[in-house]
């Protein structure tokens, strides 16, 4: 075979399943444009047995970091969480997928719980607010 067209046809391949990988994550991400801008339910706090273990974004979780897990809304997605039953609120970055009950709108790690006001009674039902945007990448 000529030496051209082969390399034509790797550079065709290679494109072909670059922009066929490329256009497969765009639709595995979820978007900002389809991502609620408040909503309200039930969040829960998942604690230190899970420290150390990767999240959904590749992070490792930090049970005193100021993050948060949610379905839908895109990595790096600040959230004011507000827990109505008290007042408190506080603001979270994005960086897990779950939770997985189909109930709740969101897990938050240990240190935004304590600042809620919901470590003892574990699920409570808050408010959500998309404050910022997560970076372009």
């Amino acid at each position: 075979m000529n030496p051209r067209i082969l390399r034509g046809a790797i550079a065709v391949a290679m494109f072909s399943l670059g922009a066929g990988a490329a256009l497969a994550q765009a639709a595995s991400a979820p978007s900002a444009a389809t991502a609620p801008a408040a909503e309200s339910g039930k969040l829960a706090w998942y604690g230190s047995k899970f420290a150390g273990r990767k999240t959904a974004s590749g992070e490792r979780y930090n049970p005193e970091a100021m993050t948060m897990a949610h379905k839908t809304l895109p990595f790096g997605t600040r959230v004011k969480v507000t827990n109505p039953e008290n007042g408190k609120s506080v603001t979270l970055r994005v960086n897990d997928r779950g939770p997985t009950q189909a109930d709740r709108v969101g897990d938050v790690s240990l240190a935004a719980a304590r600042k809620l006001g919901m470590v003892k009674p574990g699920v409570i039902d808050a408010e959500l607010t998309v404050v910022g945007n997560a970076p372009a990448k």
